[in-house]
This record gives structure tokens, C-alpha cells and sequence, in this order.
């Protein structure tokens, strides 16, 4: 994420953004709403909603919320992580980080307060929430809770800051340029081979006889996939698992849908792909692409195959 000095700055809560920090948004924003309430409280999420509800702080004092819309194809992860470290930089400690699901997915999501539509919109499949303190003297810690999700062609952000002295930590403002000044994400060589093909084999992964399991290392084709995923945030693919002709046809089937669903998993939990974007599948021994009659060919069709199945 490339983050632009901005040239026309749109600051919120003007009277009191002369002593705050001045974060930037990426890309063409507009802004959907802007709130500024004494005397209130915010719940600060310092957990997941696993099974029972989510811990956290309840703040008071005076609450400022901004929410925006970015135009274009952006990830979750494009829209926090520049965010994320400004508030860093500005002396916020992080107090909790999550991921849709690993957040707690539904519930969470009606545990913490979110504005309504159209002010604000989060997709329930994809959407991530961030929480900090900056600490301070006395009770004049400042809380601050995000909330960032996407649609195919926009991102969406929320930014609650709370405090006991009333003044606002930071404010977040954007550039407005014409949509063509906006960058084009690039495909990559992944992208270069599923795009014009609809299709791309997995080849350095490695799957012995009967096993689901993938190595801890990093394995340059997930990496290549995650970064064309990451980049076009409209598209979804279909991991598909493929086995070698050892056994029956019902447990390959069966063990070529783990090796999907592990290639899955490791999208996800390791380079931050989002699962709307990827569904899964096996095929067993139906679809070889050598003989079956040699250790070398029974190697190349233990395998998975990303396949482009949506492009919105």
C-alpha cells in the first residue's frame, strides 16, 4: 500500500484538529459521517467473541467517530495496515487485532458498536477490527477502535477515539484526485498465468502418499496466489485437490479434499488472504496429469489447482 502526501487535506472535527495527529487515507475517499459526543462511553474489544462474549474496556469521555468509503478493488489488510501503523508511529499501543471469523465473526460484529447503513458497512464475510491505547497521565488514556471491511469495489473504514480530556488523538482526511489517478494493483505472474488460462497448478507444494499435510516452509506459489488474490479483492478462486491412484477412489476423493482445505487454511491464517475469496474442493485420481504408473507421475498429480471461478 502505497500512501500518497496528500495535496488537499479534509480534515473531520475541524475546531479540534489543530492539536490532533493528521492520519491519511489511501486512494480516493469520500467521507460518509462524522460524530463528536460528550459524555458518552465506548466498548474497546480486547479479545474474540469465542463462546462467550468479547472482553474489553468501556471508556468514557468524549467520543469523535469518522467513517469513509475508498473506491476502487482494496483489501482488508491494504486498508488497516497503513492505518495501523500511523497510530503507532503517533504513540498507540496495540491492545488487539482480529480477522472476521478469528474475531468471532456474527456475533462479534453485533457485540461492538458499529454505525448503521449507509453510514458504515461491514461485510460479515470479510472484515477486520483493530483496538489501541495511547497511554497517558492520570485517567487521560486515549482509546482508539477500528473497524474496516470491503465489497468488491470498495473499502470501508470506522474509527471510534474515545477520551477522558476530551481532545481528539487523531483525525483522518484524504485526498479526492480523479478516478483515473488512482493505481492499477498488479496481476503479478500468478496473475499472468490464471487470468488469461482460468487455471494454475500449485507445483512446489508437497503432499506424500495418504497425507493432507503441508511443510512449515513458505512455498513460493502460495505466496505468488495470496499476492494476486490480495491485489484484486473481486476475485475468487477454487482450490482443487488432486491425489496419485493409491487406494480407492472414495478415500482420495476424501484426502483431495483436506489438501484443498489445508492449501485454504494456510491462505488465510499465513498471508492474510480473505475466505470470501476462496472456496475448495477434491477431485481424487479423476483428473492425472502424467501416468500413474511411475513414482515421478504418482508425485505430479499429488497436487492443487487454483482455479479462477469469479472475477467480481
Amino acid at each position: 500500500m502505497i500512501l500518497r502526501a496528500a495535496t488537499t487535506l479534509v480534515p473531520l472535527f475541524a475546531a479540534a484538529a489543530a492539536h490532533a495527529t493528521v492520519l491519511e487515507l489511501p486512494w480516493l475517499a469520500e467521507s460518509l459521517a462524522e460524530q463528536n459526543a460528550v459524555g458518552a462511553s465506548h466498548f474497546i474489544a480486547t479479545g474474540p467473541y469465542i463462546d462467550r462474549p468479547a472482553e474489553g474496556i468501556t471508556a468514557e469521555g468524549t467520543l469523535h467517530r469518522q467513517s469513509w468509503r475508498v473506491v476502487g478493488e482494496i483489501t482488508t489488510v491494504q486498508l488497516l495496515a497503513p492505518l495501523r501503523q500511523q497510530f503507532m508511529d503517533s504513540g498507540f499501543e496495540t491492545l488487539f487485532e482480529c480477522e472476521t471469523m478469528a474475531c468471532g465473526g456474527f456475533d462479534f460484529r453485533f457485540q461492538i458498536d458499529v454505525l448503521p447503513e449507509p453510514d458504515m458497512h461491514v461485510n460479515l464475510g470479510d472484515y477486520r477490527y483493530y483496538s489501541a491505547k495511547r497511554p497517558a497521565n492520570g485517567n487521560d488514556d486515549e482509546y482508539i477502535s477500528m473497524i474496516v471491511s470491503r465489497t468488491a469495489n470498495a473499502g470501508y473504514v470506522l474509527l471510534s477515539q474515545i477520551s477522558a480530556n476530551g481532545k481528539v488523538a487523531s483525525v483522518l482526511s484524504a485526498e479526492t484526485p480523479h478516478p483515473s489517478a488512482m493505481p492499477a494493483a498488479d496481476v503479478g505472474e500468478m496473475g499472468e498465468t490464471l487470468e488469461p488460462t482460468g487455471h494454475v497448478s500449485l507445483d512446489d507444494l508437497a503432499f506424500r502418499t495418504g497425507s493432507s499435510q503441508l511443510g512449515d516452509e513458505t512455498f513460493a506459489s502460495l505466496a505468488g496466489l495470496a499476492s494476486y488474490l490480495n491485489a484484486r479483492p473481486g476475485r475468487t478462486v477454487l482450490l482443487v485437490g488432486h491425489t496419485d491412484a493409491v487406494g480407492a477412489l472414495d478415500s482420495n476423493i476424501d484426502l483431495s479434499r483436506m489438501r484443498a482445505a489445508a492449501v485454504l487454511e494456510r491462505l488465510v491464517q499465513r498471508h492474510g488472504v480473505s475466505s470470501s475469496q476462496l472456496l475448495s474442493d477434491g477431485v481424487g485420481f479423476l483428473a492425472p496429469r502424467a501416468s500413474n504408473l511411475t513414482e515421478e507421475g504418482r508425485a505430479r498429480n499429488r497436487r492443487v489447482e487454483a482455479v479462477l471461478v469469479a472475477t467480481e
